[in-house]
């Protein structure tokens, strides 16, 4: 009999350790959770950065570095007087482009280089001016007499240099499927912003071949990315039955979409009128190219292009009208990244429950 008290004690010692242990346990997942509901409510707020932003100045004006009011776009005047050329850093078929300075800060200033082109320079004008926001390169002036145009200073410069920058010490933290795919996420929303913008359905045109995709897009110093050359957006507008083609020349290999191939074999020769034209699903069928340069080869990349493989393959559809919509392939993105942070987050702790 006396014997019993010492039994009970051992009886109840294996039932209160795994009550303590799930009861710890759950503490710590509610925690995560917690703490991961933070994370993607601060992150959620960033990606709708661009539409919520109380930054963005009037049309007309801008906001630079760390000054709190806008000012008016420079006319030709005051950069005629105030602003330095530095050295020349780019040169494309259109304009030239220096490294200046502005009062004591670093801009880019850009002129045309061939008269034949200046309604493709000012066109690129008029749509930087009308579409700026958070997606956009931050326009700080311009001369149209002089065809120049002023904009912000980006270091890193354009994507093509992407890889090499994340090799950099500095920036080797970058350098995770996670930001990777933040980035993508970045490039599908201008994507996603230009078929819907204050303009209308724009098409990006000069996206023949990924590095020319990659050099009309700059990369921040706080890694996100911005549409940077807009001298070829042509408007889609399918209730007045008006469609686009890109250029007037002959297009070639599995980058540009099916409908942009001319159509009618080798045996005829290409003519520009004959040419069907086409709509913004073309830059939807470059998504997945463009986002597998952006997701490269680091741990973890290929388990999210197995997340985004139905996605990509919607993208590549041979009917342009079968592929799904810039919002929607940006909606699977952001689901995707979202999933793999909760899954990164709490590893096995449905196996533990």
């Amino acid at each position: 009999m006396e014997k019993k008290p010492h039994f009970v004690r051992r009886e109840l010692l294996p039932r209160e350790v795994p009550s303590i242990s799930l009861a710890i346990l759950l503490a710590a997942v509610l925690l995560l959770n917690a703490l991961l509901y933070l994370y993607l409510n601060k992150f959620s707020s960033s990606l709708g950065r661009v539409e919520t932003d109380s930054g963005l100045c009037p049309f007309g004006h801008f906001k630079f570095g760390a000054v709190k009011n806008c000012s008016p776009w420079l006319s030709c005047e005051a950069i005629n007087r105030e602003v330095r050329k530095l050295k020349c850093v780019g040169e494309g078929a259109v304009k030239k482009v220096f490294l200046s300075e502005w009062k004591e800060k670093k801009v880019v200033l850009s002129q045309l280089t061939n008269s034949e082109l200046k309604e493709d320079f000012l066109h690129g004008l008029k749509m930087l001016k009308a579409l700026q926001s958070k997606h956009v390169v931050r326009l700080l002036g311009y001369c149209e007499q002089q065809f120049t145009i002023l904009t912000e200073y980006h270091p890193l410069g354009s994507l093509r240099g992407l890889n090499e920058t994340l090799h950099i010490p500095k920036y080797k933290g970058m350098n995770t499927w996670h930001r990777r795919l933040m980035l993508a996420i970045d490039y599908v929303s201008v994507i996603r912003y230009l078929h819907s913008s204050p303009l209308g359905t724009l098409v990006m045109c000069d996206s023949n071949d990924l590095d020319k995709v990659l050099s009309q897009y700059l990369l921040t110093s706080d890694f996100h990315v911005l549409v940077n050359d807009l001298d070829a957006l042509p408007l889609v507008n399918r209730s007045a039955g008006r469609l686009v083609k890109c250029g007037h020349r002959e297009l070639r290999g599995e980058f540009v979409a099916p409908e942009q191939r001319w159509p009618y074999g080798e045996d005829v020769p290409f003519e520009d009128d004959l040419m069907p034209p086409y709509d913004e699903k073309t830059d939807i069928w470059k998504i997945p190219d463009v986002s597998n340069f952006f997701l490269g080869h680091v741990e973890g990349s290929d388990i999210v292009r197995l997340h985004l493989f139905d996605i990509h393959a919607a993208c590549k559809k041979k009917d342009p009208a079968e592929r799904p919509s810039a919002q929607e392939v940006l909606d699977t993105y952001r689901k995707v990244l979202t999933l793999l942070i909760r899954e990164a987050a709490m590893p096995g702790t449905r196996e533990m429950l």
